[in-house]
């Protein structure tokens, strides 16, 4: 088991729209911009540095939760497919976290979820290292990535974020990657924002601030265009175990909210839990 002490406890948990994987080298998006002064701006400046970062990842689905256990540098991952040359260029050699990773483990299989996997090859995908390496250039924390299951549900995920809860009093940094809306089949090069992606924006948005966290977990009954913000609930998971890890009395924040392409959200919110 990590080793809890004073001092050491994050209270947040967060998720990241990290949109198109352009975000790694266009300096005319703002959600760039906003994950560049995470340290300065976004993160608490009362809490600690993180001894570690969980990131669950909308680029990476498995039937089983799945942990990558890596000793030594991360791989960069590019997973993603005629884009300019330079962003297969970019590196983010985070160390990987294998206590991080049997500690997830351990969690989870303690909490009724019968099959974890491990996977000792895999590194970053671009949902971890993209947003990573504008939140923490340095690269000097270590990183674990866990997987989602498309074929299980949003409550599944907030489950699984509960789960994952006390690694918070150990240190770690747990975010969710993916996107508000991610239908890539309705992006269109316009600023015009589509209005079925505001209003299933504005309906998160709201809930979330409510604190309607079962609404959220219920979000293909409840919410407006659920499944055409949604078509596949890869990218929207991440936000449901990061919710579920802040826990059913914590706060949440829209910390960022900005549109690419008429319909691709970058919404990102903070999960505070009481002190």
């Amino acid at each position: 088991m990590m080793n809890a002490m004073n001092g050491m406890k994050i209270q947040d948990t967060f998720y990241i729209s990290h949109g198109s994987p352009t975000l790694s080298i266009d300096e005319t998006m703002p959600a760039r911009h906003f994950l560049q002064s995470f340290q300065q701006k976004v993160y608490p400046a009362d809490a600690p540095r993180p001894t570690s970062i969980l990131v669950i990842s909308g680029h990476w689905e498995t039937t089983y939760p799945t942990v990558n256990v890596v000793d030594g540098p991360s791989d960069t991952i590019y997973d993603f497919y005629g884009f300019p040359k330079k962003m297969y260029q970019l590196k983010y050699p985070a160390p990987g976290a294998p206590k991080l990773a049997n500690r997830v483990k351990e969690l989870l299989m303690s909490s009724g979820f019968k099959r974890v996997d491990q996977e000792k090859k895999r590194g970053l995908d671009h949902g971890a290292w993209v947003p990573l390496m504008l939140m923490y250039p340095e690269a000097d924390i270590p990183v674990c990535q866990l997987s989602v299951q498309t074929n299980q549900d949003a409550t599944y995920h907030y489950n699984m974020g509960k789960a994952l809860a006390p690694l918070k009093d150990e240190g770690v940094l747990i975010v969710g990657s993916g996107a508000t809306t991610h239908n890539l089949k309705m992006l269109r090069n316009t600023t015009t924002v589509q209005p079925w992606a505001q209003e299933f924006d504005t309906w998160l948005k709201e809930a979330l601030i409510d604190g309607r966290y079962e609404d959220v977990n219920e979000y293909k009954e409840k919410a407006p265009h659920a499944t055409v913000a949604h078509p596949w609930p890869d990218h929207f998971y991440p936000l449901h175990v990061a919710m579920g890890a802040g826990g059913a009395n914590s706060k949440a924040e829209l910390i960022h909210n900005s549109w690419g392409l008429s319909s691709l959200s970058y919404s990102s919110y903070k999960f505070t839990s009481p002190a």
